[in-house]
């Protein structure tokens, strides 16, 4: 989702600090100072006296990680207390004026009418297909794909299994019966382009440009499922008039999606995947969470979805560490050698640190952060996995599973990234293209609406709330690699930039 070049004083803003600037490296250093102070009070401490947070910053989030690993309490009061910072520090502008996200979200209304847009497309929901390397895999093709990527170290069982279901249920992909919400409908790695092939209502969230609606309608058209649109002016069910007059900002129009999305009485799935650079992703992403809490606690009912990055810190099982542990030390001499060498900056042995947590389960701490991604990005993925724990541990159904490293439009346009990943298989890590990274994890997304059993389901049985991350995680290897990533991060990027991929 892009943004059109709105003032930074419109709709939901960061507070301003003392100087009077909006400070997205001050807020979110403090929200994450909050978050552990309910755990850790010298760890916030020691965040909130960090000096160079944009560079500091992942050995902090490996520390709240750590903290949070201890106990299921101490998880879960780790993602109440961040969601409260966070909320409460939030302000929402309208014309020069500022109110608590609170107040704007209590204000009802909306000048929205709802567009409907049946596709026209094979009535019959598609089997799951997954584009890979100028292929399109299917059935028994799917399933040899998955033991290869098993067999890498590229995704956990527990993934493949979901995949597996999906093909075993070919039923499950009629989704027919579920309303879908999109908060930025045309991401890239959304999974709007499945839904669209398997019967499911859409409700498509995405700003009012006609170039984004003409691709979504496009989308549409081509399957077989109904689109579900805010409409202001034009006709609510002709196509032409769907792209040229539909659509609703996330930031300037938050108070009035939640009152839109809540008119309907059937149940809702809301997925959150719109993205943003720097400090408008913090505030992208805390509008799609205020929208899902905010619907959430007028529909209980609901579901909420939303992908993990792989490129963060995580409590991991303790198989995965040990699995880590085994590729390091059949190392060869040559990464061993550049990590003496390097005094330990280069080739360091990957999940170094394991947390016994209360009742004896052990977890490693799988450090899969990108520095040059920044603070920004961290916070607002961060944000997701607190929502994810706090929201089902309310008794909500939650789907959010980590997805595979992808090469999609932000990341690529960073140089030193794009160059990594181009390497990034010589280290044992696979970059995803972005349309199948999305197809895998929409399969993922119908498994957890479908499968009773799945951990997005709160009344299947979580031995700790971390869990839930860890269940289902394509992470590309990142996790299960002999070396921590940021420790050759700078070589693959070297190997990338002159073709040695």
């Amino acid at each position: 989702m892009s943004h059109d070049p709105a003032a930074e004083d419109q709709g939901l803003v960061i507070p301003r600090g003392p100087d009077g600037k909006r400070s997205s490296i001050a807020f979110g250093r403090a929200v994450f100072a909050d978050a552990l102070r309910a755990v850790d009070a010298e760890g916030a401490a020691a965040i909130a006296a960090e000096r160079d947070w944009h560079a500091r910053y992942p050995a902090h989030v490996h520390r709240l990680v750590a903290a949070g690993a201890a106990s299921p309490g101490a998880a879960q009061a780790i993602a109440r207390a961040g969601l409260d910072a966070l909320h409460g520090r939030l302000r929402f502008a309208v014309e020069g004026r500022e109110s608590t996200l609170d107040t704007a979200l209590a204000a009802r209304g909306h000048d929205w009418r709802v567009a409907r847009l049946a596709g026209r497309g094979d009535p019959r929901p598609a089997p799951l297909e997954v584009p890979y390397r100028g292929t399109a895999l299917r059935g028994d093709a799917i399933l040899r794909q998955l033991d290869a990527w098993l067999a890498a170290g590229m995704v956990e069982p527990s993934f493949a299994a979901m995949v597996r279901w999906v093909i075993d249920h070919p039923d499950a992909l009629d989704l027919s019966d579920q309303r879908i919400a999109l908060l930025g409908a045309r991401a890239e790695m959304g999974p709007l382009p499945q839904l669209a092939r398997w019967r499911a209502q859409v409700v498509a969230i995405d700003l009012p440009r006609p170039a984004i609606w003409r691709r979504i309608v496009a989308d549409i058209d081509a399957g077989n499922a109904t689109l579900y649109a805010p409409l202001r002016g034009g006709s609510s069910e002709d196509a032409d008039a769907i792209a040229a007059h539909a659509g609703a900002d996330l930031l300037a129009d938050t108070p009035g999606i939640v009152d839109w999305l809540c008119e309907s009485d059937l149940p809702l799935t809301i997925g959150a995947y719109a993205y943003l650079d720097g400090a408008l992703h913090v505030r992208v992403s805390a509008a799609m969470d205020a929208i899902q809490a905010a619907v959430l606690a007028r529909r209980p009912g609901s579901t909420l979805a939303m992908l993990a990055t792989p490129t963060d810190v995580y409590a991991v099982p303790a198989e995965v560490r040990a699995a880590a542990h085994a590729r390091f030390a059949a190392r060869g001499v040559g990464a061993a050698l550049a990590g003496t060498l390097s005094g330990g900056r280069l080739m360091r042995r990957n999940v170094e640190v394991e947390v016994v947590a209360e009742g004896g389960a052990r977890y490693g701490i799988a450090d899969s952060a990108v520095v040059q991604q920044g603070p920004n990005y961290a916070l607002a993925k961060r944000l997701q996995q607190w929502r994810a724990i706090d929201a089902r541990a309310a008794g909500a159904r939650v789907s959010i599973h980590v997805a595979p490293p992808a090469t999609t439009f932000s990341v690529v346009k960073n140089k030193l990234l794009a160059n990594a990943y181009r390497a990034a298989i010589r280290f044992g890590v696979e970059a995803f293209e972005p349309r199948t990274a999305a197809a895998l994890m929409a399969a993922c997304l119908a498994h957890d609406l479908r499968n009773p059993q799945a951990p997005a389901n709160p009344a299947t049985a979580l031995g700790h709330p971390l869990e839930l991350l860890m269940h289902g995680a394509a992470h590309g290897g990142l996790w299960r690699i002999a070396h921590q990533p940021r420790s050759v991060l700078p070589l693959a990027a070297v190997l990338g930039s002159v073709g040695l991929a």
